[in-house]
């Protein structure tokens, strides 16, 4: 017994070692670091379906829906504030939308559809609207779009965003990006804005307009009405307006975001739709690059070179035209056609690039403005690109353009390039300098660091024209995806007030990653780069930034109107004047105050209208 005893305890010890040692090495082979292998805390979170946005956040006071009514919940509300996707809107709902327009121009407003509970086949159909004399503005001329959630790095309306780190931990989601309407579920406790444009014929009759439209889901409707007086006046096509748009492009993410090669046709297809966007705000400049990737590589996908300079295998020099070429006419086709800008001689680093055709390398080189190699290159390739440039018809409409660049440089680099031709034309982004005020065709100005007013106007007594920018700086005013929508408005009213040209911004459309659903890039504030979305998609910050632009083009043209005026409209418009100086005083950028002041600007205006026959 003793033996048997003996004799199991010996084969469950061989046992309970046999399972040890197989635990052991199935481990051991699991822990192997195989080929291929990613670590399972870099993998990215995998989601059933395609989001269209994200939908993380939750309400600030859940308690507030269960106070709400169940069923369809509509109004129409501002479009110079953000309503969020959790929050019951805190508004005095309204059925009616009443607007006062020119003939020519586009007119806005937001639709809020909100519920506590889940709603299903959610559309909106809008009617024809006609006059007491019977004259019809088509429902085609309404245009429907759902406004999407993107992410931000900053809290709305925040006024501490810098040019680095953003101090806040969360995101937060903040309504932007159109996408059209057809019909849409909305998940109860959300809130969707629709944003709702009305184009007003430039051959409409004036008068007032009324109609129509119905709210539907699967179990319920709504009937909502619409007014607007057009007046007499005309607004012309962006295309003549007066304002100099400046927008910074990239055709390159046209291409990486559709997974195209670049400068094939289906590109330049997609970038013709891509452009049109902007030209139909009044876009006056074309981004070209003479060098590649100018800014150092900022951008998530760098800008190309649109001109090759290359090394011949006999040591002499030649430039391809090609790339510029075709986006020149391409932006020119669409109606963008009133200023090339070429950037850069002064690029970032110093860094230039250029072709070894005896190698076939891209290589790089450092010069320096003022440098012996600087002169030499550059003053061979302006002899090129000049000629190139009187052969298209394209020299008078150029100018060479230069970004916040350190004083020593870009006076070296304005020095070889005025020497070279005083016929050349100069452009320059930056804080005022007074020693460049005079070597500068047109002057782009950060806002806060900017000349007086008096400055301006002997500017622009001598011809030159003068804009300004903002960027990642200042926090306000701003058209970053968390900046209250009238600040866009504000912009180009303050572009008025204070006697600029136009108004500058990078970018037109340096997207980020995943540009439709997050915002955010690096350190800068999110919607820093970019003001449209891929598929030539407008958004909320460019449409608030065009209305301003069609703002300040209804106050140039009142005010060609007012030689010789006298009395009543003469005093309207001296108020109106008066008015124009808030703009011009304004450090709190309160937004209940800009908004007021915008819409008071903009009654006025109304009531110019009205009276001038």
């Amino acid at each position: 017994m003793a033996l048997l005893t003996s004799n199991f305890s010996y084969h469950m010890s061989l046992r309970n070692t046999a399972t040890v040692l197989f635990l052991f090495f199935q481990t051991a082979v699991f822990a192997q670091h195989t080929p291929g292998q990613v670590d399972t805390t870099l993998l990215p979170v995998q989601y059933p379906h395609y989001m269209s946005e994200y939908a993380f956040d939750a309400p600030v006071s859940p308690q507030v829906w269960t106070e709400q009514p169940k069923g369809l919940h509509v109004s129409f509300a501002s479009t110079d504030r953000a309503w969020f996707r959790t929050e019951v809107p805190e508004l005095k709902a309204s059925d009616v939308w009443k607007a006062v327009g020119w003939r020519g121009e586009r007119l806005n407003t937001q639709l809020l559809v909100w519920s506590p509970d889940t709603l299903e086949q959610v559309r909106v159909i809008p009617g024809d609207l006609t006059s007491a004399a019977g004259k019809t503005i088509s429902h085609k001329h309404i245009t429907l779009n759902l406004v999407r959630y993107v992410l931000s790095n900053y809290p709305y309306g925040a006024k501490d965003a810098i040019c680095g780190p953003s101090p806040y931990k969360n995101g937060y989601l903040m309504p932007d990006r159109f996408q059209p309407l057809e019909r849409f579920q909305l998940p109860g406790r959300t809130v969707r804005p629709i944003w709702l444009t009305a184009d007003v014929p430039a051959d409409a009759t004036p008068g007032i307009y009324k109609g129509v439209f119905m709210v539907h889901t699967d179990h319920d409707s709504r009937q909502l009405q619409i007014s607007i007086e057009v007046q007499p006046e005309v607004l012309p096509p962006p295309h003549e307006w007066q304002y100099r748009l400046d927008l910074w492009q990239n055709p390159w993410v046209i291409a990486w975001r559709n997974h195209l090669q670049p400068w094939s046709e289906e590109h330049k297809a997609l970038l013709k739709k891509h452009l049109q966007l902007y030209a139909d705000a009044g876009g006056k400049y074309i981004t070209t690059y003479a060098v590649h990737s100018p800014w150092a590589d900022n951008s998530y996908m760098i800008e190309g070179g649109m001109i090759d300079w290359i090394k011949g295998k006999d040591g002499k020099w030649r430039y391809d035209f090609t790339i510029f070429d075709t986006y020149v006419t391409l932006a020119m086709q669409t109606g963008v056609d009133k200023a090339i800008t070429i950037y850069t001689p002064v690029s970032w680093g110093d860094r230039f690039r250029y072709t070894d055709e005896a190698t076939g390398n891209a290589v790089y080189a450092t010069w320096a403005p003022g440098t012996p190699d600087y002169i030499t290159r550059w003053n061979h390739f302006l002899t090129a690109l000049k000629g190139h440039l009187e052969k298209k018809g394209w020299f008078s409409k150029t100018y060479i353009g230069i970004n916040e660049s350190e004083m020593s440089q870009t006076l070296a680099a304005i020095k070889v390039i005025k020497k070279h031709s005083k016929d050349w034309k100069i452009t320059y982004a930056g804080n005022w300098h007074k020693e460049l005020d005079g070597l500068l065709d047109d002057y782009c100005f950060l806002y806060g660091n900017e000349p007086g007013i008096q400055q301006l106007k002997d500017r622009a007594a001598r011809g030159a024209t003068s804009t300004y920018y903002v960027c990642c700086n200042p926090a306000k005013p701003n058209n970053f995806v968390f900046s209250p929508p009238v600040e866009g408005r504000w912009i180009s009213w303050y572009a008025a007030a204070a006697g600029y040209n136009g108004f500058l911004r990078w970018a037109y459309d340096a997207w980020p990653e995943d540009p439709v659903r997050d915002a955010r890039f690096g350190s800068w504030p999110a919607g820093d780069c970019f003001l449209v979305y891929p598929g030539a998609g407008s958004c909320v910050r460019f449409e608030k930034l065009r209305e301003g632009i069609a703002d300040f083009e209804k106050i140039r043209i009142l005010k060609g109107r007012m030689a010789g005026r006298t009395g009543e409209i003469q005093q309207l418009w001296k108020t109106f004047e008066d008015h124009l100086k808030n703009f011009t005083t304004e450090h709190d950028f309160n937004e209940e105050k800009i908004t007021g002041d915008v819409d008071k600007g903009r009654a006025m205006v109304d009531e110019l209208s009205r009276k001038l026959k």
